[in-house]
């Protein structure tokens, strides 16, 4: 069967492994993605699917601010020892992950955190755009799911283009990471703040 660019991306993020090792797992397996990535760890080379198993319980809260004091950023990162917690490479990338947050504003860590009615209400908005501009109903579901993962590559942490490295998202410069540093990490909680912005409690 043809598989998808988009699947060999998503593999590739959850894994690490090269694009020509996800295409080939894909294609062995029928484009199933648990079978590929099963297949993956089987030939030792979903690396950071591996590590993700474990228990990350230690790690760093990184603050950051930006512009003078006009954007503040805490983020906490964890990994699985003190030893790595205080190592300059995972230090480094939580630096660089508080300096994402700062620049790109996110609202979500993973796909997966976006609410149900967040994405039903961007659906909609899609939608009525594309009528607004006259598209004809056939294609308005292409452009919806189009607008959708545009929404998603903007407000998704894990999606998003590094700021430093516009070749890869930084789900990628996380796999990077944990093979470098041979522990699980996982990006738990983060808060941004930028002055004089009103929070939905104070409107």
């Amino acid at each position: 069967m043809a598989i998808s660019i988009e699947l060999i991306k998503q593999l590739r993020e959850q894994t690490g492994a090269g694009i020509s090792a996800c295409k080939e797992a894909l294609e062995q397996n029928n484009g199933d993605m648990k079978a590929a990535l099963d297949f993956l760890r089987e030939k030792g080379l979903a690396t950071a699917a591996k590590r993700s198993e474990r228990k990350a319980s230690d790690g760093v809260i990184e603050l950051y601010n930006h512009g003078n004091g006009r954007v503040g950023v805490m983020v906490e990162i964890n990994c699985e020892t003190d030893f790595v917690a205080r190592s300059e490479s995972f230090r480094s990338f939580a630096h660089e992950i508080a300096l994402q947050i700062a620049a790109s504003a996110p609202m979500f860590i993973k796909e997966e955190d976006i609410p149900a009615e967040v994405l039903e209400r961007e659906q909609r908005i899609g939608e009525a755009r594309a009528r607004e501009e006259g598209k004809p109903e056939a294609i308005i579901p292409k452009i919806v799911e189009g607008y959708i993962n545009k929404f998603k590559d903007e407000m998704v942490l894990m999606r998003q283009v590094y700021i430093k490295d516009e070749s890869i998202t930084i789900q990628q410069l996380f796999n990077q990471t944990i093979v470098s540093i041979g522990e699980n990490m996982v990006i738990r909680r983060f808060e941004r703040w930028a002055l004089g912005e009103t929070t939905a409690d104070q409107e």
